[in-house]
């Protein structure tokens, strides 16, 4: 019987000063440093603890996984390793597994306490970004390629996942005049911004002070707007490969391959992904509810239940646009994210039913193998 191991002799670490947060002046050990904490301590029974070894998944291959845990780094091969069919249980960037001491062999996937996911390219899968994330850093450049309509789609799946988000305002040394973006941001409330040269140490040094030792930070963004280099600058070294933009755009190139953690000096693991021109939401109402709570805080004043805000008697988000306390291009975007999610839940639910239907037939064409083997037998 799985039972808490807080009783029985201190965790894998020393301890937590806080619900996630290390206290900075004490020493971290090696899970902590990786981003171990009381939450996924509590879920190993006392077996399990004494008989695997909790390992992070560091970076995701095609058949293999780099892992890391108190004895270091090491490379995970997934052959022979039966995983779950469903796709939100194999393991990603972030995942806590438990593997057996000694043996090697893969015992289980801990529970996430937070889950990124899209819908693929094609929109008829779901994929996995990470797991375990505390913050997240939504990147927008102060440049052409500055889209608000895209950052609020990146509030929506971090609110989803149950992360804090962050704005972090690039190449703010090649704009002439950065109070026009942080204007523009404005009404994305409760979302602390900071615009910063993502190739300068001193001003990004800001962003510290927005996450603590032991916390695991991704960083959401399209291609080349300096996600790499902002990881270069905050880590001190050149982890990541970098591009400069097309002058004629300011589109970036792709630099990052796949997706990795990637331990800081500060005791902090940032997350490098590939830039995602189509981030695909696979769910999570709750997200787009958090992102526009001004519009959710208005549509719960309309007049009737089942107002789908267009000319309805009575409805509040109506006369908020004609006041001009709503903006137009903000409620088309809620409206076009909130379809895009029924959209991709019905694929899903259609994919799901499909493939529950391939895997009842699979399973009778064997059983009748298997009934005409023991004709033949007798």
């Amino acid at each position: 019987m799985s039972r808490s191991l807080i009783s029985r002799r201190p965790p894998f670490g020393r301890g937590n000063s806080g619900p996630g947060r290390l206290s900075p002046e004490r020493v971290q050990s090696p899970l902590e440093k990786l981003g171990w904490k009381p939450f996924f301590q509590q879920q190993l029974s006392l077996e399990e603890y004494e008989l695997c070894e909790p390992l992070r998944v560091m970076a995701v291959h095609r058949n293999r996984l780099e892992v890391a845990g108190e004895t270091g780094e090491h490379s995970f091969s997934l052959g022979g390793v039966h995983l779950p069919a469903a796709v939100e249980q194999r393991p990603t960037v972030g995942d806590w597994l438990l593997l057996e001491r000694g043996t090697g062999g893969y015992r289980r996937l801990l529970e996430r306490s937070s889950l990124f996911r899209r819908m693929a390219p094609g929109a008829e899968r779901v994929q996995l970004i990470a797991a375990n994330v505390d913050s997240v850093l939504i990147v927008a450049s102060c440049n052409q390629d500055f889209n608000l309509s895209r950052i609020e789609r990146y509030l929506a799946l971090t609110r989803a996942a149950g992360s804090r988000a962050y704005l972090v305002l690039t190449k703010a040394d090649l704009c002439a005049e950065t109070g026009d973006y942080l204007e523009a941001v404005k009404g994305l409330r409760d979302l602390p911004v900071l615009a910063v040269n993502a190739l300068e140490p001193d001003s990004v040094a800001a962003l510290r002070a927005w996450f603590g030792p032991g916390e695991t930070i991704a960083m959401l963004g399209s291609s080349g707007v300096g996600k790499s280099s902002l990881l270069n600058t905050l880590s001190g070294m050149q982890l990541a490969a970098t591009a400069g933009i097309r002058e004629d755009d300011s589109k970036g190139r792709h630099t990052t391959r796949h997706r990795a953690l990637y331990p800081l000096p500060d005791g902090c693991l940032l997350l490098d992904s590939p830039g995602m021109r189509e981030l695909g939401l696979a769910g999570g109402e709750e997200g787009i509810t958090a992102a526009f709570d001004d519009i959710d805080a208005l549509a719960r004043q309309c007049r009737f239940k089942d107002c789908v805000h267009e000319a309805e008697p009575g409805c509040a988000v109506q006369a908020a646009l004609e006041l001009g306390t709503l903006d137009e291009r903000r409620l088309r975007n809620w409206r076009k994210l909130v379809r895009e999610i029924s959209r991709n839940q019905r694929t899903l639910a259609e994919q799901r039913a499909e493939d529950r239907a391939l895997g009842q037939f699979y399973r009778e064409v064997q059983g009748h193998a298997r009934t005409r083997k023991q004709r033949g037998d007798e």
